[in-house]
């Protein structure tokens, strides 16, 4: 079923509200990696108050919010090449040391976008094509491995209506059994040994409603 046909009955998460409801689990304290594309706006939903520290993997560690479009520093980037802040306390670093604190199992989190997540928490998020931005695993690997947990944000489904929670990773993969959690824009997910766990969906959406959009089995509660 095509994503247009979603809007009749529900209302699917902004990209926006999907980063807006991860922010909302990262506790306080937790050093996390965030992935290009819709991770990357975590950031700017975490309150200022609750100290959570971001990672970039080109050597920035205490990235806070975007920027302002008059309060840009041309030299200061994540790993999307997007303008970044930096909170009080911040550093950057050798991209060595950099890659030395995600190998080393000193990050608490990755957040990572996907193309598809398997049931057992198998992650595909390689580039598909060669016109893609980062046309290779890039870092991803490292992260996915490294990290103490791994978490994914994406959409629940591709543009032409495939499910991208699967029984089986069609896609090459990234990392094994790696992924803990998944945001998309129709439910916040657990894997489990049992397979997927639906924890919240979009208001207005039924679980009969979602099992049809997904091809891997799913349980509540």
């Amino acid at each position: 079923m095509p994503d247009t046909a979603l809007a009749a009955d529900f209302k699917p998460l902004t990209r926006q509200q999907m980063a807006a409801r991860a922010a909302q689990d990262i506790p306080e304290g937790w050093y996390v990696n965030l992935g290009i594309g819709i991770p990357t706006m975590i950031a700017d939903y975490v309150p200022l108050d609750r100290e959570v520290i971001f990672h970039s993997e080109n050597g920035v560690l205490g990235m806070g919010p975007a920027p302002a479009e008059d309060k840009i520093d041309p030299w200061l980037i994540n790993a999307g090449k997007q303008y970044v802040t930096l909170r009080a306390g911040g550093s950057f670093c050798h991209h060595a040391d950099s890659f030395a604190m995600i190998r080393g199992g000193h990050l608490d989190l990755c957040v990572l976008g996907a193309f598809q997540v398997a049931e057992n928490g198998d992650i595909a998020n390689w580039a598909t094509s060669e016109n893609d931005t980062a046309p290779a695993v890039g870092g991803a690997m490292d992260l996915a491995a490294g990290a103490k947990r791994l978490w994914v944000v994406m959409d629940h489904t591709t543009k032409t209506g495939e499910s991208k929670l699967v029984r089986k990773c069609t896609y090459p993969l990234t990392a094994v059994g790696a992924v803990k959690r998944v945001y998309t824009n129709l439910a916040t997910l657990d894997v489990t040994p049992e397979g997927f766990r639906v924890i919240d969906m979009a208001p207005g959406l039924s679980f009969e409603s979602l099992q049809a959009r997904t091809d891997a089995p799913l349980r509540q509660g």
